[in-house]
């Protein structure tokens, strides 16, 4: 739009340089001429008094020589034969006969074309025996278009002057125009991004005012719609509160034994997940982008022998053999707790759903130094299309999922700023590599692309890490 305003003005201005521009310049050339002309008439005016008392060749040549013409070698006189004599010439003469007895037939002065240039201009003077003798005055190009370049020069400083100054003019204002639309589109990508607080200032013409004023009442609705959504979840976790009470109390009477010790657990862990939702529905959480600030952290190596510790007992049941490797150590994660355990969970899942009973499976952790790589992998059938997987609502057209899982474990990497990729684990079977940011310069942006590209050209030096 800014761009188009400078060029309509660009060419607007131009059309008006060149429509008065062109005819001054030409009226500016003709001036020139007329002034030559006019001088030349002079000139030769100066040599009529003597030409109406005398046709002496003698006298007229000292007469023609005393003017400054006939000094600079321009003026001639041509006389005609009078009283029988013969006719007399003056001067060195440039124009044709012919011309000069046009000149003196028609009784008015003329100019005519000179060869090598310039022009003569013939004019003709009454003889005291009334013939016409003809003055001749030659008037050289130069003379004709003497300042004209000059003119035009100006002329082109003036107009080019007009033009450069309208482009800046219409820059500018083109720039007033052009910025309150800039900042509606990019309140609009940090809506689309999840920062809810983008506003537009209410400013520049009144269309783009009434474009900010609908913008900004569109984020409100926006952000109240969302703030109902976050209170109808509360509500809802809320009421799951009575039926788990009764699951909890039917617990108690089951007795001993591994089964009623996994019911028990399992009500446990669905009521920490229903108080988990309610909090989180309730509070006032920062964009995702701001996950990885103080205190929203949690320990990957602690987080994951929980976990293992309440699936270990299922997977003893099923026969399935563990492996865990490199959560010996404290490793710092810009992830919160509950969100870390909700995307193990939704990984272990995965394995004893879609795997046979009996088939290993191993977790690792890989501190990268900027990054942390969570490898979940098993020796079951693997997945046809890990594309498709990761899409939500897709699980690789595998019945009995939604495909929600993936979905969890890949909003949490992404939150900073890194990914989820699935392949083929050294046991045989399906390896999700959960690579979690630990650099802020991967969040956002540009940069934070360039970041994962270069961290995955690394991958491939940590394939052991799911054997």
């Amino acid at each position: 739009m800014r761009w188009a305003l400078v060029k309509v003005c660009l060419a607007v201005t131009a059309m008006v340089v060149v429509a008065f521009a062109v005819p001054l310049g030409l009226v500016v050339q003709e001036m020139a001429s007329d002034r030559a002309f006019s001088n030349a008439e002079r000139q030769a005016a100066t040599i009529g008094p003597t030409l109406s008392i005398t046709t002496d060749p003698v006298q007229l040549r000292k007469a023609v020589e005393s003017t400054q013409m006939g000094a600079a070698q321009r003026m001639a006189v041509h006389v005609p034969a009078v009283g029988g004599g013969a006719p007399v010439e003056i001067g060195t003469g440039r124009a044709g006969a012919h011309a000069v007895e046009e000149t003196r037939r028609m009784g008015r002065a003329m100019t005519a074309r000179v060869a090598g240039g310039g022009s003569a201009l013939l004019q003709p003077t009454a003889l005291g025996s009334g013939d016409i003798a003809v003055v001749e005055i030659f008037v050289p190009e130069s003379e004709v278009s003497n300042g004209v370049a000059t003119a035009w020069l100006v002329l082109a400083g003036v107009g080019l002057a007009l033009i450069v100054g309208s482009v800046a003019v219409a820059d500018r204002l083109g720039a007033r125009l052009v910025r309150p639309a800039e900042r509606l589109a990019d309140a609009a990508h940090q809506l689309g991004e999840g920062r809810l607080g983008a506003r537009v200032p209410e400013d520049g013409p009144k269309e783009l005012r009434s474009a900010a004023v609908a913008f900004n009442s569109m984020a409100d609705q926006v952000v109240e719609l969302l703030a109902n959504e976050r209170e109808l979840a509360a509500d809802l976790s809320h009421r799951l509160r009575t039926p788990l009470t009764v699951l909890r109390l039917n617990t108690a009477s089951l007795g001993d034994g591994p089964a009623a010790e996994q019911t028990r657990a399992a009500v446990e862990q669905l009521e920490r997940e229903v108080d988990t939702i309610i909090r989180t529905a309730r509070e006032q959480r920062a964009p995702a982008s701001a996950a990885g600030g103080a205190g929203a952290g949690c320990d990957a190596s602690e987080v994951i022998r929980d976990r293992m510790a309440f699936w270990s007992a299922l997977a003893e049941d099923e026969g399935r053999e563990v492996r865990l490797a490199g959560v010996d150590r404290t490793v710092r994660l810009p992830v919160a707790r509950p969100e870390l355990a909700a995307a193990l969970d939704a990984l272990l899942g995965n394995v004893f759903r879609h795997t046979p009973e009996g088939t290993p499976f191993a977790v690792d952790v890989h501190d990268a130094g900027d990054a942390v790589i969570v490898l979940v992998s098993d020796a079951g059938p693997g997945i046809a299309d890990p594309d498709a997987a990761l899409r939500r609502g897709n699980d690789g057209g595998r019945d009995g999922s939604t495909g929600l899982g993936l979905d969890i474990v890949r909003r949490v990497a992404e939150s900073t700023g890194g990914d989820v990729r699935i392949g083929r684990s050294m046991l045989g079977g399906t390896e999700v590599r959960v690579w979690i940011a630990l650099d802020d310069r991967a969040r956002g942006g540009g940069g934070g692309v360039r970041t994962r590209r270069g961290r995955r050209k690394r991958w491939g030096g940590l394939g052991g890490l799911g054997g």
